[in-house]
């Protein structure tokens, strides 16, 4: 079959690679009718994650048909639509028991490597990496899907599968991000990066009723995309966040804040942010935190920092002392996928949003090694990027 493959920093191919087949009998076979480049795996096209192995097939989000299934999946057949959440999980450890999908306890087939690394490892991830398991990913002609049984969304027909394929990952993402937030009525949310996470956590905060939604970004046609969604938006190359974020508070700072930004923060003209890509060159610090700093500056004293943006190492001069003596509250982590789906896929039925509208470019899988390019470097008015295998 085909497939993307990473192999090296910035070096994506479109490779020619063996079909999967069954292994266990709670495994299933999917043919991929579409999939995506998410905004978390520039971070191993730019190799920022570490455990990236030369021929690693790619991708997370992805959705298709099922072709076969193991023994002991009951309550899937071959012809079943589903959308495969980037989350690989059991459905039966204690974590999976609790809804914290994300970091089941036995999905992750290298947990002793990602125990090294985190003191405790999480979830095995599709795509993402040997420290999250090395399982091949969706952007490919066909995946094995791991715990299949659970490892899945139903989907029905009458939705296109641009209606639902962001539910695998960047709808469920923004949506637990907001939801993390606690939002009241008076709260400002504001949302730094107005990326494909960025724009699903602006209309998230809608749906839940914050007073105000605000994004800050320097791509016009994100900032666009994030003000027709209901967001008032900055520009942080044309002003001061600062100033503005006093402007919209009342000079009291926001009550919510939500990085979906992450470790490749892209601001510029602050000290901090030079200070980062210094350290980061030297291999002194791995990943760029000027949006952490940011938020923990501006937020409200007792206010909320989510970070559904992806971090994947060591930051440096985080201001612990402003973080604890304003009493803000972090709540971050990947994404417990399938805890949301249900309600977000009721409200795409009802038409309460249609996540299509993120979609900028749809192309062959063959033309997935140029658009890893186009899509880091946001050219042509890229946002968000959907693979046809």
């Amino acid at each position: 079959m085909k497939a993307l493959c990473w192999h090296g920093k910035n070096d994506v191919r479109y490779d020619t690679v063996p079909d999967p087949q069954i292994e266990h009998p709670r495994d299933a076979i999917v043919n991929v009718s579409s999939c995506a480049i998410c905004g978390s795996d520039l971070h191993l096209y730019d190799h920022f994650i570490p455990a990236m192995e030369s021929g690693d097939v790619l991708g997370h989000e992805f959705m298709g048909e099922v072709m076969e299934v193991g023994s002991e999946v009951k309550n899937l057949k071959v012809g079943d639509r589903v959308v495969v959440p980037f989350t690989i999980f059991c459905g039966e450890c204690e974590q999976c028991q609790r809804g914290n999908y994300s970091v089941c306890e036995r999905s992750n087939r290298n947990k002793a490597l990602a125990d090294k690394a985190f003191g405790h490892g999480g979830a095995g991830l599709f795509g993402y990496s040997h420290l999250t398991g090395g399982y091949a990913g969706g952007q490919a002609e066909y995946v094995r899907v791991p715990f299949a049984d659970t490892t899945h969304i139903k989907v029905p027909s009458t939705l296109t599968d641009e209606q639902v394929l962001f539910l695998g990952d960047i709808f469920p993402t923004g949506w637990q991000a907001a939801v993390q937030c606690d939002i009241q009525p008076t709260d400002t949310v504001v949302v730094w990066g107005a990326g494909p996470v960025g724009q699903f956590c602006v209309r998230s905060a809608v749906l839940l009723g914050a007073k105000q939604a605000v994004v800050i970004d320097n791509v016009p046609e994100r900032l666009a995309m994030a003000e027709a969604g209901g967001a008032i938006t900055i520009n942080f190359d044309k002003e001061s966040v600062l100033s503005r974020l006093k402007d919209l508070t009342n000079g009291k700072g926001p009550e919510k804040c939500i990085d979906a930004v992450g470790l490749e923060a892209h601001a510029t003209r602050s000290l901090d942010s030079m200070y980062d890509r210094v350290k980061q060159t030297m291999l002194m610090e791995s990943d760029r935190a000027h949006v952490l700093r940011e938020m923990i500056y501006v937020c409200r004293p007792a206010g909320i920092l989510s970070i559904p943006g992806v971090y994947g190492g060591l930051v440096d001069k985080l201001p612990i002392g402003a973080l604890m003596n304003k009493g803000l509250t972090v709540r971050t982590g990947q994404t417990h996928v399938n805890r949301w789906t249900d309600d977000l896929l009721r409200r795409i039925d009802e038409g309460q949003i249609d996540p299509s509208f993120v979609i900028t470019h749809s192309v062959g899988l063959e033309q997935g090694p140029e658009m890893y390019k186009t899509f880091r470097d946001k050219q042509d008015g890229c946002v968000k990027v959907i693979l046809k295998p």
